[in-house]
């Protein structure tokens, strides 16, 4: 894939993408567009090989533009979805988290967890051949409700690590969504997984602004990251294996 500006946006293009792998990264971009919420890029236009979205000014991360997305982020979360798994409204019902597919839901799941047990961590430890004992007894525990809440389905970027995070003159803009209806903690995860300048920030605002996440959701911030973790260990292998393996013995 590449990217290069045209005319008044930035486009990217692949020649080998995957039908539809454009048209669900838009539909994504314009589901998240809700008022006050998150900014996101806004959508020029969308082909089979190419997506051309706002260019973005760089700007300098600062605290208070941290403060001000992490409370535009609870807006956006609190537009909700219509389940959990569920896909952007005029989406192509498809969608990836890079370049693997991200399983999406036509009807709603029995619960968070029986969902994020099958669709987020089964669905990437089977791909990338990765049988554990580990893994098999955090997604039995995810499947029996440990770890439900009463929040109900967010509508979250999905795949909110610190390179889809872009500090303009004007705050955060958005990019490269896997968006779906999720949980909340889920963005905060990604925030934290590779590091996101004055993250700290970002979810203090965030968490007052939201009043939606559970009591000890800073303890859940590594379950929220195995997907993403499996995610990498199944496109690149490697320490990945080793790094989720490590995060999900936390949660047994």
């Amino acid at each position: 894939m590449d990217g290069r500006p045209a005319g008044g946006g930035f486009t990217k293009r692949r020649a080998d993408a995957p039908e539809h792998f454009f048209a669900a990264e838009a539909a994504g971009l314009r589901w998240l567009s809700v008022p006050g919420g998150a900014r996101v890029a806004g959508v020029h236009r969308v082909s089979r090989t190419s997506l051309t979205i706002d260019r973005v000014t760089p700007g300098s991360p600062g605290p208070e533009a941290a403060e001000e997305f992490g409370r535009r982020l609870a807006v956006t979360h609190d537009a909700g979805a219509s389940f959990f798994g569920v896909g952007p409204d005029a989406g192509p019902g498809v969608g990836w988290i890079g370049d693997a597919p991200l399983p999406l839901r036509t009807a709603p799941p029995e619960s968070w967890g029986a969902w994020y047990a099958e669709d987020r961590l089964l669905s990437h430890t089977r791909r990338a051949g990765l049988a554990d004992p580990v893994l098999d007894r955090v997604t039995e525990r995810l499947a029996s409700g440990v770890f439900d809440d009463d929040a109900p389905p967010a509508r979250i970027h999905g795949d909110l690590w610190s390179g889809n995070v872009l500090w303009s003159p004007d705050g955060v803009v958005l990019i490269d969504p896997a968006a779906h209806g999720g949980h909340r903690i889920t963005d905060l995860a990604m925030l934290a997984l590779f590091g996101t300048p004055h993250q700290a920030r970002i979810h203090a605002a965030y968490a007052e602004a939201s009043g939606r996440l559970p009591d000890g959701w800073h303890d859940l911030i590594g379950l929220h990251q195995l997907h993403p973790l499996l995610v990498h260990a199944e496109l690149f292998g490697g320490g990945y294996r080793n790094q989720a393996l490590e995060v999900a013995r936390r949660y047994l």
